[in-house]
């Protein structure tokens, strides 16, 4: 990575599936080369060989990841990630007509890199373990995300043929409700099955509990008294075996995902740090470590770490009107993360639960007192990757104390009523 003062060249990127269009200006603004190559190995070669000329080259991209950033940083390049919105108004300046190609994408990367790159901040490369763990909870959540997609389409599928299933069981995520289905696919074969067989499975999958168990032995035995017509038994029992069974791969997979980042995060420099943060426990600790990484120095500050967690409202103002709304533009990935770890902190940590009671009696929705106690949280999380030291709850309610905060009085409030 070359520092701002050293850059000759600025060239910007327009990325695509199966090429990239290229346009490279120098100090002046004059375009020294406009190109466009395959994503191939052959393409890529093609582009070392035409940028080896400037060899103080710095890169303007409309994203942060992808197989054309990882390109770029595995060869060295000095890469400047722009968000999409802007990109469209740098090419808004090159052709206010609306005109829209991939070499005026490019050219408007280029000149806004030349013009206002000084001001922004290059892309830090996580270090590999660090990188492999963002990839793989990224991964994880977007295959839990498909698991809730197919226990949708399962329910829904149960609702038109199977009632008694769906009231036997609440939580279709657990494995055993598709075991449930694979077993017992149909009220016909629930019922024919018996009560021996029905009291195995409860067993077998540790449902056995005395407050629910008579409850579900008289749901099996009478599955059969309310349920559709023939034809459609058939066709949606099919559907949901299929359902089950791919589920039940998935549920594999996951539980795969899932020794692999526990296993990766137990071996991270940064795991007693992440893991000492309250509510995080085993799951949101290495999603935080994945989301927002052990370097300080990839954001600057604590309030570009918020606003890439997307806690920092956006401000706009014009004339007499003055407002904020919610930052859309952020990483998805850290906002839900953020927003998870709020709401597990708050029920961990008595400061936690009284700011977010606090901001709930202002009028704030749930997700809005979420969104302000992760702004707060994000501030101790960044001093401590800063600092390289664990969360400390002591030292952290010294400090409120220091500054007079107001939500320690308010966690202290109930303590001194007593003993009034």
């Amino acid at each position: 990575m070359k520092p701002w003062q050293h850059l000759t060249h600025y060239a910007g990127f327009d990325w695509a599936k199966d090429h990239h269009a290229v346009v490279i200006v120098n100090t002046e603004g004059r375009i020294v080369a406009d190109f466009e190559f395959d994503h191939s190995l052959e393409g890529w070669q093609q582009f070392a060989e035409k940028t080896s000329a400037w060899p103080n080259l710095a890169v303007a991209i409309e994203t942060r990841q992808g197989a054309a950033v990882d390109q770029l940083l595995q060869r060295g390049y000095t890469l400047y990630p722009v968000h999409p919105v802007a990109a469209q108004s740098y090419r808004e300046r090159k052709a206010p007509s609306g005109t829209k190609t991939d070499h005026l994408d490019a050219w408007g990367l280029a000149d806004a890199l030349r013009v206002d790159g000084q001001r922004w901040k290059a892309l830090q490369p996580m270090d590999p373990m660090t990188q492999q763990l963002h990839l793989s909870c990224r991964d994880e959540v977007v295959l839990i995300e498909q698991r809730t997609a197919l226990v949708n389409q399962l329910q829904q599928a149960l609702a038109e043929y199977y009632p008694a299933a769906l009231a036997a069981f609440e939580d279709w995520t657990d494995a055993f409700t598709w075991e449930f289905v694979l077993a017992f696919p149909t009220p016909q074969a629930l019922v024919t099955a018996g009560k021996r067989r029905w009291e195995k499975f409860l067993h077998t999958h540790k449902l056995w509990r005395p407050e629910t168990a008579e409850k579900r032995l008289k749901i099996f035995s009478q599955a059969d008294q309310f349920k559709a017509s023939d034809p459609i038994v058939r066709a949606k029992s099919q559907l949901a075996v299929s359902l089950s069974k791919l589920l039940r791969t998935l549920g594999q997979q996951l539980d795969l995902y899932r020794k692999q980042i526990e296993a990766l995060f137990r071996e991270h420099p940064d795991h007693d740090l992440f893991g000492s943060l309250p509510g995080a426990k085993k799951v949101l600790a290495p999603r935080l470590l994945a989301a927002v990484g052990g370097d300080p120095d990839r954001y600057g500050s604590q309030a570009v770490l918020r606003c890439m967690a997307g806690t920092a409202p956006v401000s706009y103002q014009s004339g007499r009107l003055n407002k904020v709304h919610v930052r859309w533009a952020c990483d998805k990935f850290m906002r839900h993360t953020v927003h998870l770890w709020a709401d597990c902190f708050r029920k961990a940590s008595a400061w936690g639960r009284a700011y977010y009671e606090q901001k709930r009696e202002e009028g704030m929705t749930h997700a809005c007192a979420l969104r302000c106690l992760g702004q707060r949280l994000l501030k101790i999380l960044f001093r401590m990757i800063a600092d390289k030291t664990p969360y400390n709850a002591e030292l952290h309610a010294r400090n409120q104390q220091k500054h007079g905060s107001w939500v320690l009085k308010l966690v202290n409030k109930p303590a001194a009523e007593l003993s009034e």
